[in-house]
């Protein structure tokens, strides 16, 4: 399988270590304590079984950075909860994924389809019920504002990253997505 997914600029990349280190440092389950090496903020975009190569892509990407807002937490599941934070949509997020979606159709889970994606940076996996409550007290506001600034694959039979885009610094300007 493979999956495409948006990194965050290294302030927010901070900021979600931090919080897995918080909720880690409570004694709940976090993305700290994966310790692959792929292991680090993002968004999946979409996954697929296809994968037609990173030149395929690139043309979709180069509206990299995008800016928008990290939001409030959200579970996900029927328990064990995926704890996660939302990302705001914006135009171009949304442009992005459905083009991506259709240049690696079909897309492996109806989670990923246009309509039915919810973009979020996950913060930890198997919590029981009682250690939401626990975790969401640990969580602080929202971070706030994002940039997206670069793109990679994730092989998850070969188990490697490999980078689409060269991370790309946030310029400041306002994106006109909102």
């Amino acid at each position: 399988m493979h999956s495409v997914e948006i990194l965050p600029d290294a302030a927010t990349d901070e900021a979600v270590v931090g919080e897995w280190r918080a909720l880690a440092d409570g004694g709940l389950p976090s993305q700290a304590r994966h310790r692959g090496a792929s292991n680090r903020p993002h968004v999946t975009l979409v996954t697929s079984e296809a994968w037609p190569g990173a030149e395929a892509v690139l043309g979709d990407l180069a509206g990299l950075p995008l800016v928008t807002r990290l939001g409030s937490p959200v579970v996900f599941g029927r328990g064990p909860y995926v704890l996660a934070r939302l990302v705001v949509v914006t135009p171009g997020l949304l442009a992005l994924h459905r083009a991506l979606a259709e240049r690696l159709a079909p897309v492996s889970s109806p989670l990923v389809e246009p309509g039915r994606w919810v973009p979020h940076v996950t913060l930890g996996r198997r919590l029981s019920a009682s250690q939401v409550g626990e975790a969401l007290a640990l969580l602080s506001d929202e971070p706030g504002e994002v940039a997206f600034v670069a793109a990679r694959r994730w092989d998850s039979v070969a188990r490697e990253t490999e980078e689409l885009t060269p991370p790309r610094r946030a310029t400041g300007a306002r994106s006109v997505d909102g």
